[in-house]
């Protein structure tokens, strides 16, 4: 049902009133506007464990010393490198910039939406001339009128104004919605934030090992070198064999053998920081490559607990605002139950004579009551509200899972963290056992106790464990980076507070 009540000016006495009666009636419907139909919105409770199954681990490592601050986590490792390539990640990174622009769009289509609440107001001007054809209908009939002019100038001008009265309280719900879906695209960006600095930081400490691992291999073949030069020598005093000489060999490829893998890893990773800091590859490659290798693994706080997460983590957060803009959207299909208001006016001057256009005679005021109900649609709107409600139990699903999520990557990353310092830990003592025991095996050749197989075999086995020492440095490192990245660390945070009840 559609209907539309005006009021021009005009002489009759009743014509006179009936802008009163408009000014009555909207007046009476301005008091009904206001109701808000829908359920309001209340933050569901989440249950989370009071403490991470995996926090003794945390503590038994981080006794003695003290976390850096999670908005500005990558200090704590106490590399000026990689500080200066974050700064330069969250300046530059183009996906952020992206970021950046899609909370851009959604703020101004949460301001669209709250201007809709407010009247709308236009100004029309119009100056129309022309030559009237005599054939036509108009024409026909006019042109045996006295004082007929075939060339005609019409001039028009209003000031119009329209609002819509929010009876149902749909427009403010879906201005809640746009608001919310503005904050969850904050919360977007900030994600991006978090993502950037940890693949940053993550890259970096690939780049670190991969040199470290590099500057060992090479270390290495230098001694096998060394020993080969040993073993020819002996070769010419009639003390080794060519066979020896040939193993010696063979060891020294292997040992090049690993250099063609590293150096992959290596430029890959300096490429994938350069295009992270918004740069062409190859941009910033020289300064890694001559700066130096010092960083430590820094503490890790994970006070508060998994409560911690719905302030921190910025998936979960935009999860949450995304529901409450579902919970808002439910109020915008209830509102299509109920009629539709609007009123408007039109203060206009209309003349065919020029010069007289702001002339009382050309004064031509317009009132209109307008009213839009969809009575004989209440089928769809069923299934809209339906709809609406359907989506709104898909965003509390994805909500609920998202903290799961969450809560999930902080314990699997700190016993990531964990183990791998343990292993860390074992493999520097191996790696002082292979030493000591290839040092005395080279003496022992050289004195004539031993072959040549079991140097051979040690250095090896040094090899092995000195290359994965230096792997499992890096992985420590990227574990770390990953907690903090769990954790939701690389912003401020947000003030949500996290004791709420449960959602109607």
């Amino acid at each position: 049902m559609n209907t539309s009540i005006s009021s021009t000016h005009g002489a009759s006495t009743s014509s006179r009133r009936s802008p009163l009666h408009l000014g009555a009636f909207a007046a009476a419907l301005i008091g009904l506007a206001g109701c808000t139909v829908g359920p309001d919105y209340v933050r569901p409770e989440i249950k989370a464990n009071a403490d991470y199954t995996s926090q003794p681990l945390l503590q038994a490592r981080d006794a003695t010393r003290t976390p850096p601050a999670l908005d500005a986590w990558w200090q704590g490792f106490d590399d000026p490198e990689l500080t200066r390539i974050i700064s330069r990640v969250m300046a530059q990174n183009l996906d952020l910039a992206a970021a950046m622009a899609r909370v851009d769009q959604a703020r101004a289509a949460a301001r669209e939406a709250g201007a809709q609440l407010a009247p709308q107001g236009s100004l029309d001007g119009q100056v129309v001339q022309m030559h009237q054809s005599t054939k036509g209908p108009l024409g026909e009939l006019a042109s045996h009128q006295p004082g007929y002019q075939r060339t005609q100038t019409l001039e028009t001008l209003g000031v119009g104004a329209s609002w819509e009265l929010d009876i149902a309280g749909g427009l403010h719900r879906g201005a809640e919605a746009a608001t919310d879906e503005a904050k969850a695209a904050e919360a977007g960006q900030d994600g991006v934030r978090v993502s950037v600095a940890a693949e940053a930081a993550d890259s970096y400490f690939q780049v670190r090992g991969a040199q470290e691992r590099l500057r060992l291999a090479q270390q290495q073949i230098d001694t096998e070198k060394q020993l080969l030069a040993l073993v020819k020598l002996r070769l010419a005093g009639g003390l080794a064999t060519s066979r020896e000489v040939a193993q010696a060999q063979a060891l020294v490829l292997q040992a090049q053998a690993t250099l063609p893998p590293l150096r992959i890893t290596l430029q890959q990773q300096l490429n994938r920081l350069d295009v992270l800091m918004g740069a062409a590859p190859g941009t910033y490659a020289a300064e890694l490559k001559d700066s130096a290798q010092n960083f430590t693994v820094p503490a890790i706080g994970t006070d508060g607990g998994p409560d911690m997460l719905l302030r921190r983590r910025p998936d979960v957060i935009a999860a949450e605002r995304r529901l409450a803009a579902s919970n808002a959207r439910i109020g915008v299909a209830v509102a299509e139950y109920y009629p539709k208001v609007s009123l408007g006016g039109l203060l206009g001057f209309e003349s065919l004579q020029s010069g007289s256009l702001f002339s009382s005679q050309a004064f031509q005021p317009q009132a209109m009551l307008g009213l839009h109900w969809r009575l004989f649609d209440f089928g769809r709107v069923d299934a809209e509200v339906a709809q609406a409600r359907g989506a709104h139990a898909e965003a509390l699903a994805v909500y609920r899972q998202s903290m799961l999520r969450a809560t999930e990557d902080v314990e699997n990353a700190i016993v990531a963290l964990a183990e791998l310092e343990t292993q860390h830990r074992d493999l520097e003592q191996e790696v002082q056992a292979h030493q000591m025991a290839r040092d005395a095996a080279q003496d022992a050749y050289k004195g004539g106790a031993i072959s040549l197989i079991e140097v051979l075999d040690e250095d090896r086995e040094l090899l092995d464990s000195r290359d994965q020492l230096a792997r499992v440095h890096a992985d420590d490192a990227r574990a770390a980076v990953a907690t903090f990245r769990a954790l939701g660390g690389g912003w401020p945070g947000s003030n949500v507070e996290t004791t709420s009840v449960a959602a109607r």
